[in-house]
């Protein structure tokens, strides 16, 4: 038996030193390399498993991935060629260009768009223009839960694909692992293509299971898209007081929407290894002249670069006047704390905006010591009380504006797959800026919360120590 047990812990030693030294080659920031080092010395056995769920880096589908890209865009290449009139804001120029170097995040013009605050406005829209589709409807979800909103949504597609519109679903298989796989046969069962995102199956289960779509993108006939924060589920009409859900999410007509369907088509090829290119799915514009211009911004850990975390750090580095944050999760990487510091101190007047209560403590008790970081700089933090803000958005200087499915944390930038869109167009800047300050009057500041700026030593510490998982979260 003493031979066993020698021989299980050389083993077991072999396999940690191997991990330590893969985790050591993919050059990763040094914050996560040694989280990842210490757990995996510290916390024996659990470590490897830990590892081998959420520390494994995937580069494998790149080659896919880009594939498609390249392909897709050519396709929305020829509609940018055939914008007349093309201007970029000079200020904004290197940020747009950033994003088009990329990934080929292509500016467009013309468009008009719709905010939504409160699922009691972004599903009716949502179900009005299913119910309006005449050829397709693409549905790009992280989850789409077995609710009675849930279910409302699916028969409107349902009814929509007997009546002869192609309806295609892609959904994430972790972040919807609580639906039953009849739900989603139901569809299927209808005639609607229905694809789990990277499903996690044993044994690939550990290769997979730490990089998840993320993304809330719907196209309609390739006129009228949606992008933003907000699943399908009916936490965000049904709660009440702290159980509610404040999310944002905007419908886009115009030029824009070609960005969206390309999102969702390279999503689609990954799924379902189908490239569609048809310019059936890239219609005639039916919005008029405008400068509303919007970018499409994807982000996924296959490329070279976090490019919506770039994005972020050219914002905050080119503010004048202010930059507001709304965030569910904050975790922010060393560069975009550094920013918001460097911001800060310049005289910009950052805002920070997270829930007073989070749906994860283990993220709460991390996020603090960071929060407090950044209030030492000068960054005003703000935590909203009316429910669970599960909002991303960013707006800056009257002038630019973000919302998608973005959070401030290690995940979003690195880990998962992103979509935002940008709006270079001061109205909307505005529209985004008065959402804030509105959800800034249902919130508290932070220095006015004596249990956060004057916690006991132990509970500091014990924040301390979490924050050092922030990485892994």
């Amino acid at each position: 038996m003493i031979y066993v047990h020698w021989a299980f812990l050389v083993v077991y030693t072999v396999i940690v030193v191997m991990a330590m030294v893969r985790v050591l080659m993919d050059n990763r920031q040094p914050a996560k390399t040694m989280a990842w080092v210490l757990v995996l010395s510290f916390m024996p056995l659990l470590g490897i498993i830990l590892y081998f769920f959420f520390g494994q880096r995937t580069r494998k589908e790149r080659k896919i991935w880009q594939y498609s890209m390249d392909q897709l865009t050519k396709r929305s290449m020829l509609e940018f060629v055939e914008q007349k009139g093309l201007q970029l804001p000079s200020r904004y120029q290197t940020l747009i260009n950033l994003f088009m170097n990329q990934n080929w995040a292509l500016p467009f013009k013309n468009n008009e768009t719709e905010i939504y605050t409160s699922g009691y406005d972004f599903f009716p829209s949502l179900l009005m223009e299913i119910g309006k589709a005449e050829h397709h409807i693409h549905l790009d979800t992280y989850l789409i839960e077995d609710d009675p909103l849930g279910r409302i949504v699916v028969d409107a597609l349902i009814d929509k694909a007997r009546q002869g519109v192609e309806v295609r679903v892609i959904y994430d298989d972790v972040g919807s692992w609580k639906v039953k796989s009849r739900f989603f046969e139901r569809m299927r069962e209808e005639g609607i293509e229905v694809h789990a995102f990277m499903p996690v199956r044993f044994p690939v289960f550990t290769s997979k299971v730490n990089y998840r779509n993320h993304r809330k993108i719907c196209v309609i006939d390739g006129e009228v898209g949606f992008i933003g924060g907000m699943n399908i589920a009916l936490r965000y009409v049904k709660g009440t007081g702290r159980q509610a859900w404040r999310d944002t999410h905007v419908r886009i007509t115009g030029a824009a929407v070609y960005g969206l369907q390309r999102a969702f088509l390279v999503d689609w090829f990954f799924v379902d290894r189908t490239l569609i290119t048809d310019r059936k799915y890239y219609p005639a514009i039916i919005v008029g002249e405008n400068d509303c211009l919007i970018q499409i911004v994807t982000s996924n850990p296959t490329s070279l670069w976090p490019e919506i975390e770039q994005g972020y750090l050219r914002v905050l580095a080119g503010a004048r006047q202010y930059v507001y944050m709304e965030t569910p999760y904050f975790l922010p990487t060393d560069p975009i704390l550094f920013a918001m510091r460097m911001a800060a101190i310049s005289g910009v007047d950052v805002r920070l905006m997270i829930p007073y209560e989070t749906d994860t403590k283990l993220v709460e008790w991390a996020s603090r010591s960071y929060v407090m970081e950044t209030v030492q700089a000068g960054v005003k933090v703000y935590l909203y009380k009316a429910g669970f803000n599960h909002s991303k958005l960013l707006v800056a200087d009257d002038s630019l504006a973000t919302i998608g499915s973005t959070n401030v944390d290690f995940r979003s930038f690195e880990n998962d797959f992103e979509s935002n869109a940008f709006f270079y167009d001061e109205a909307v800047a505005r529209q985004v800026k008065g959402i804030f300050l509105k959800d800034q009057e249902e919130s508290i500041a932070l220095e006015d919360i004596r249990d956060l700026t004057r916690r006991p030593f132990l509970q500091r510490l014990w924040e301390s120590v979490v924050r050092l998982l922030s990485p892994l979260l």
